[in-house]
């Protein structure tokens, strides 16, 4: 979790003075470092635990501010957004039941924030991207309310010089701009924190690095963004686009993205990574004042790095290097960001002990694999896994290309089940977690491919906005199954339609059910496209909108009916008829309504202003949906065939 009393508006002089602290944290550590001041020996382990808050409608529930006045447990903090919260977890000796503790804990965790949403008529689901998540929870008003998350919100709208671009290819495609880093919310995350010795750092570092892939097929969980089906793990696709901080530079130089798997295997030790990125990523966040190491050192304490640590926490690399005490020792830790949440606590841990492992036994099954791996070859792995999850084929050491379920279950899972019996890890809590990745492995069902089975098994029934809610409803009954402990997701059924709740539940708002592929005309074009445009679609209206997306009329059947009426009489072929522009028929300034508007609302405006369709507008005005009588007179129909299944 983020230091939250920093500064995004730095003067020169202040600038300044914060790089000279970084720099004096950097020299301070090389000291530590070869002094063997840092702790060694000792094999601990911790995770991070993000969960997302939904309402009893499985819409987001931005009420994270609310909870946290409630919960007095100092492991529960804030993320970047309101309808999120992060558990830290108590770090823990690599040995004996420390498993069943991590899972003990994380369940814990999750419900205590289960019982303080609970009050607030709201629930907590872990996973990689929250299916019910729109563009409209995206706002700035749902930023969490700390200063580090505006101060960053600032720093890298600054930098960037222009908007959040989010596009990503899968079978479907995404493509938006966003005015705000809280895209980044979009992304669920489980992270996991692996404490190294410094002379090993290298070797365990660029370990870390090869097992990244076949790590994160195994493990997807983020197949769906929007209601469109993308990459596998979305998540990683987001965070590296949404905190992206390059569209501003000169396109004749090269910049490194500020999320990032890297460029090169480490050599030797972890001041490699620290001063690479000191020294292509300018500073964004500072703080006022930070303590001087070398006093500290002098008075006999454990020094904080301060600057170091705050500089750290804005470049994201996947595996990330990190420094830490405990006020007796410092130490140096991995952090590994590839995972996302869920989708259930068995599932996370069975994650955690394969990666543990394969850290723990990685050295004496591979040592240096710097002369086995090309590293473009581990960074392709990567994106591949990212991509395509189990269906992945990743090349591995000396030249070999396997598929990821044959690489993890011949080679990768004996080296993590003799790296954690080593570390004394108990046998049964091995054989349980490991035995939950290899049954992922042989039926090649993570959370991703589940997602996408029940969608496809939902294909052609109600609308998006039902088929999302069921998703997210058929996750959170399957991670807390009213009769006893949670199935891992190899063993899930798909969910189905009725899980979501029916048509009262998922026609609250506007964005729910208003059609979103809209055929749609400039000012400039004829009428006679229009024309046939209702005539090939069946369509009673079309928005008119500019180059930029910007609504600026609509055309109704009843308009085109009038105009032709008085202008053809009893020549139907008069083409001049048909020639006129669009901008002399149109209705200007048209009623709009934005997504998050209710329906009753909706209709209310509808009403008053007797109009037969709604275009939907973002709040700067562009067109992003439309809503017709034919929609609500659908919904009507709906309920009442609802009420009259319901018992008497």
């Amino acid at each position: 979790m983020g230091t939250q009393e920093v500064q995004a508006h730095l003067t020169s002089e202040q600038r300044s003075r914060f790089m000279r602290a970084l720099l004096r944290d950097v020299q301070a550590l090389e000291h530590l470092i070869e002094a063997g001041t840092l702790e060694s020996g000792v094999e601990r382990i911790g995770a991070e635990q993000e969960m997302v808050m939904v309402d009893r409608d499985w819409q987001p529930a931005p009420i994270a501010m609310e909870v946290l006045e409630e919960i007095t447990d100092p492991r529960i903090t804030t993320e970047i957004a309101r309808f999120n919260l992060e558990g830290n977890l108590t770090p823990l000796e690599l040995r004996g039941d420390c498993l069943q503790q991590l899972e003990r804990e994380l369940l814990d965790v999750v419900e205590v924030v289960r019982a303080a949403c609970r009050r607030h008529g709201a629930e907590v689901v872990l996973t990689g991207i929250l299916p019910t998540l729109a563009k409209s929870h995206l706002g700035r008003e749902n930023i969490a309310d700390r200063p580090r998350y505006f101060a960053l919100d600032e720093a890298l709208s600054s930098l960037r010089g222009g908007s959040y671009e989010l596009q990503i290819e899968g079978l479907d495609e995404v493509a938006i701009e966003h005015d705000s880093v809280i895209l980044e919310a979009l992304n669920t995350s489980f992270q996991l924190h692996y404490q190294v010795d410094p002379a090993h750092f290298a070797e365990l570092y660029n370990l870390a690095q090869a097992f990244a892939a076949p790590l994160l097929a195994v493990s997807a969980n983020s197949p769906v963004l929007f209601g469109k089906r993308l990459w596998r793990e979305t998540r990683i696709a987001i965070f590296q686009q949404t905190v992206d901080t390059r569209s501003g530079a000169p396109h004749e130089r090269d910049f490194l993205a500020r999320v990032r798997f890297g460029e090169h295997w480490v050599a030797e030790s972890p001041m490699e990574l620290f001063k690479e990125d000191i020294a292509r990523f300018r500073v964004i966040l500072g703080r006022e004042e930070c303590e001087n190491p070398f006093e500290a050192i002098a008075a006999g304490r454990v020094p904080r790095l301060e600057a170091l640590q705050l500089h750290n926490s804005t470049v994201y690399r996947w595996n990330r290097v990190c420094y830490g005490t405990d006020g007796t020792r410092p130490h140096l830790r991995i952090e590994n960001r590839v995972l996302p949440a869920g989708p259930t606590i068995p599932d996370q841990v069975a994650n955690a002990a394969f990666w543990f492992g394969l850290m723990r036994g990685g050295r004496a099954a591979y040592g240096d694999i710097r002369p086995r791996m090309d590293f473009d070859e581990a960074r392709s792995n990567f994106l591949v896994a990212a991509r395509q999850g189990m269906a992945s084929e990743l090349t591995w050491f000396d030249g070999r290309y396997l598929p990821a379920h044959q690489l993890v279950l011949e080679e990768l899972l004996p080296v993590a089940r003799d790296g954690l019996l080593e570390a004394g890890v108990d046998a049964a809590d091995v054989e349980r977690s490991l035995g939950i990745v290899r049954e992922r492995a042989e039926t090649r069902q993570t959370g991703a491919q589940w997602l996408l089975k029940s969608v496809a098994e939902m294909r052609g029934r109600g609308t998006r906005a039902e088929r999302l809610a069921a998703l997210t409803a058929g996750i959170h009954r399957r991670q807390h199954p009213a009769d006893g402990a949670a199935e891992p997701v190899a063993r899930w059924t798909p969910a189905t339609l009725e899980e979501g709740g029916g048509w009262t539940r998922n026609f609250q708002r506007v964005e729910q059910y208003m059609t979103r592929e809209l055929l749609t005309v400039q000012e400039d074009d004829t009428i006679d496209l229009i024309v046939t445009l209702m005539d090939w679609k069946h369509i009673r209206h079309v928005p008119v909108e500019d180059s930029r997306h910007m609504l600026v009329g609509v055309v109704s059947y009843r308009m085109l009916l009038r105009h032709l009426a008085t202008t053809i009489g009893t020549d139907r072929h008069n083409a001049d008829a048909y020639a006129i522009p669009v901008s002399s028929l149109m209705r200007r300034n048209p009623v709009t309504v934005r997504p998050d508007t209710s329906t009753l609302e909706a209709i209310s405006v509808m009403r008053e202003h007797g109009v037969s369709c709604l275009p939907v507008v973002s709040g700067d005005g562009r067109l992003v949906g439309l809503v017709t009588e034919h929609d609500f007179m659908e919904i009507a129909g709906q309920l009442l065939e609802e009420r009259l299944r319901e018992p008497e």
